[in-house]
């Protein structure tokens, strides 16, 4: 920023406290669009209470969402052909720009000192600082029984990295090697779009340039990329926008509700506590290994986090109970957890943007997952020991 000539200024108080104080000196405020709950009412009370325009754009999707879909999609087929249609039309670079007017030695104290007029303010927000990141942090609310993870530095300068070390060594092999549990097949960017450092459109411009050939990656490679990040990641989008109980039960389909209920009374052979979910004491050491990985990582692979949430839905009271245990950790653990994406992965364990399949115990019609398959797909004895290994070294 500072090398574009634009001030960074950080604040400890509410987003949308702080845009519309700083509004006050501003002739503009841009905004990205964001579709959880909490984040469009930051949107709508900053766009209600600024002093100055708002413009929101849409900077976390290739297709903005109500563009790509007017309702609520029933799953990835159906968006994929709405994508497909306009697609080309959003898959263009954008130019960058620079500030005509430097803001680097601007005073913002006078709109501080003000504040902002919300209700129960009493003081003007403290200024933090970048210098002492420890002090910072200190001063924040934040769950220490989450222990930092080393295997992942923040920052656009790392995507970058990380999205170059992608197309160079593994973007070859994409469509085999992305849900193999423990290996090294996936980009490793979704904690990077999670939290806006780098932007969908570069990812996919840059995949779709990186060439096909026979030193390079393969059609087959590209496409399963692209389906995962542009329809299977803006399908959460469009679930998050147009299902207003996206992090709750009842945001399932009619028909996994109605199955799942219908099986409530089955006989379940294991049960857990979400407490002894949360420390991985099961008896299922696949399982066990895939909850040590997201605690000890901050993320999980794909297939193991399917295989995680199917096992969390056969091992709880009730799957309303299974749901918020699944939900509830993967947002405490995750890095990029509290994400439209692992809204959307959580319900289809329990049956969303899924159909229904062969009827069985406790299951009914939803999709059932077991160890067996594990085996027969992946050496998962190399699984176990690289997590085996981790714990050690922790």
């Amino acid at each position: 920023l500072e090398s574009k000539g634009i001030q960074l200024l950080l604040l400890h108080n509410s987003p949308e406290e702080g845009a519309i104080l700083l509004s006050k000196s501003a002739a503009l405020l841009v905004t990205d669009a964001g579709y959880l709950r909490i984040e469009r009412a930051w949107r709508r009370t900053v766009a209600a209470q600024a002093h100055c325009p708002v413009i929101q754009v849409e900077t976390n999707v290739i297709v903005p969402v109500a563009t790509a879909s007017p309702k609520e999609e029933y799953s990835a087929a159906t968006l994929r052909s709405k994508l497909q249609k306009i697609l080309s039309y959003y898959l263009e670079p954008l130019e960058e720009g620079r500030c005509q007017i430097s803001s680097l030695g601007l005073d913002l104290t006078p709109s501080l000192m003000h504040g902002s007029g919300a209700p129960g303010e009493t003081h003007p927000p403290a200024v933090l600082s970048l210098e002492d990141l420890d002090a910072t942090l200190g001063q924040l609310r934040i769950d220490g029984s989450v222990k930092p993870v080393t295997g992942f530095l923040g920052g656009s300068r790392e995507a970058e990295r990380r999205l170059d070390a992608f197309l160079a060594d593994r973007l070859s092999g994409y469509g085999e090697g992305r849900n193999t549990p423990g290996g090294d097949g996936t980009s490793q960017l979704s904690p990077y779009l999670h939290f806006g450092q780098i932007s969908p459109l570069e990812i996919a411009l840059r995949v779709i340039g990186a060439g096909i050939g026979p030193h390079q990656h393969s059609a087959r490679d590209q496409e399963a990329f692209l389906e995962e990040l542009i329809v299977r990641r803006e399908l959460s989008m469009n679930y998050v926008y147009y299902n207003p109980e996206y992090d709750r039960y009842h945001s399932l389909p009619a028909w996994a509700q109605a199955t799942l209920t219908k099986h409530l009374e089955d006989p379940r052979p294991w049960m857990y506590t979400a407490e002894e979910l949360e420390n991985a004491k099961t008896h299922d050491p696949y399982w066990n290994a895939a909850q040590l990985e997201m605690k000890r990582t901050g993320k999980m692979d794909g297939y193991m986090r399917m295989y995680w949430g199917k096992k969390i839905l056969e091992w709880s009271r009730t799957p309303e109970e299974g749901f918020a245990i699944a939900l509830a950790m993967n947002n405490k653990y995750s890095l990029d957890g509290r994400d439209p994406n692992g809204f959307a992965g959580i319900a289809w364990c329990f049956g969303k943007h899924d159909r229904p399949w062969t009827e069985r115990s406790i299951f009914g019609n939803v999709r059932y997952m077991n160890d067996k398959g594990l085996e027969r797909k992946f050496k998962m004895k190399s699984y176990l020991d690289k997590i085996q290994a981790l714990e050690l070294g922790s």
